[in-house]
């Protein structure tokens, strides 16, 4: 637990030649979060353009309240690494995450923090670029589209109902900080700590922040192939990073499905809907553990024996939904005792 006397917030602020932003930065900080129990960790991420002479000449100017800590990365090492230090060598209670680039307000930043303060139940509350009612200036439909996809998986593999998941402006309590161990060094944080913070069921709360896109020829670092490789990040962090009950209940999951989808449709419909079912299958298998994802093949089956063509197809998608509902009262059941792990 955070002692009397030690910062309420600290802000961390990864920054990879931000020389053009800096300045602008650092006045809104002051302006926002110039108090005594505030810190402030900049990790210079090996900038190249002047960023860290600007940075050290603000360190040296001391006419601020709070505590500025300035840490110098040798190499380019990517945004997730940056953070990570920059949590590491943090004290505070609350750990504000914010962009060095200004396409996101300190204003929201402060507005958020205000929030949090007076709700101690919120653990997590993260930006939210999409949803209304703060200025937007965006002209790129492919970034905005690949954000949209990628926090559509990210709801669908964790069933959340999160608007963005990439929203670089975040606050995160100290218990929560503790409780996930992030390893992902570039841009693909962003789905790691949000996967992270689900797994150890804390709610995230949203708040909608203003957004002012700015173009490579501004300094914008993510490019198409981050956008590709999120979809990486996504698959990784859901399939792979899991506990071995949770992996063996996919591959479960996964197979059995696929053999039901097999006996549907003819020739490529059929490879289709051995496809389809087995992703479905996937899915399964992160919510539903070996014995009640058994029962949900059970009534599969069942479902199959009624019927002749299209209804024996209505049939089975009848008791996939009746297997469902008893699978969840199981999970639900069981999920205090000690055979979780099969439920």
């Amino acid at each position: 637990m955070p002692q009397e006397n030690s910062k309420i917030l600290s802000i961390v602020i990864p920054v990879f030649n931000e020389i053009n932003f800096i300045n602008k930065l650092f006045d809104q900080i002051v302006t926002y979060f110039n108090k005594k129990n505030v810190e402030i960790v900049v990790v210079d991420d090996g900038s190249t353009d002047g960023s860290s002479n600007l940075l050290n000449e603000l360190k040296k100017k001391n006419d601020y309240k709070f505590l500025f800590k300035l840490i110098k990365l040798d190499t380019n090492s990517g945004k997730g690494k940056a953070i990570q230090t920059g949590i590491k060598n943090s004290q505070g209670e609350y750990i504000l995450l914010q962009d060095a680039d200004l396409e996101l307000d300190t204003r929201d930043a402060k507005e958020m923090f205000d929030m949090v303060i007076k709700n101690k139940d919120i653990k997590c509350i993260f930006g939210s670029r999409y949803l209304s009612g703060k200025l937007k200036k965006n002209n790129y439909f492919f970034n905005n589209l690949v954000g949209k996809i990628n926090s559509l998986i990210f709801n669908i593999f964790f069933s959340q109902s999160l608007s963005d998941v990439h929203c670089g402006l975040k606050i995160l309590h100290r218990s929560v900080i503790e409780k996930i161990k992030l390893s992902v060094n570039d841009f693909g944080i962003e789905i790691d700590l949000a996967s992270q913070i689900v797994r150890n069921n804390f709610f995230i709360y949203e708040f909608g922040v203003s957004y002012f896109f700015r173009s490579k020829a501004q300094g914008k670092k993510i490019t198409w192939v981050d956008g590709l490789k999120s979809f990486y990040y996504l698959i990784k962090v859901r399939f792979f990073d899991n506990s071995s009950s949770t992996n063996i209940s996919i591959l479960y999951s996964t197979i059995y499905m696929a053999y039901v989808g097999s006996h549907f449709g003819m020739g490529l419909g059929t490879t289709l809907f051995t496809i389809i079912f087995a992703i479905i299958g996937a899915i399964l298998g992160i919510h539903f553990k070996v014995l009640s994802s058994s029962i949900i093949f059970l009534f599969i089956y069942i479902g199959s024996l009624f019927g002749q063509g299209n209804g024996t197809t209505l049939s089975v998608i009848l008791f996939f939904f009746a297997g469902l509902f008893f699978a969840k009262k199981l999970k639900k059941y069981f999920f205090e005792s000690n055979f979780k792990n099969y439920f």
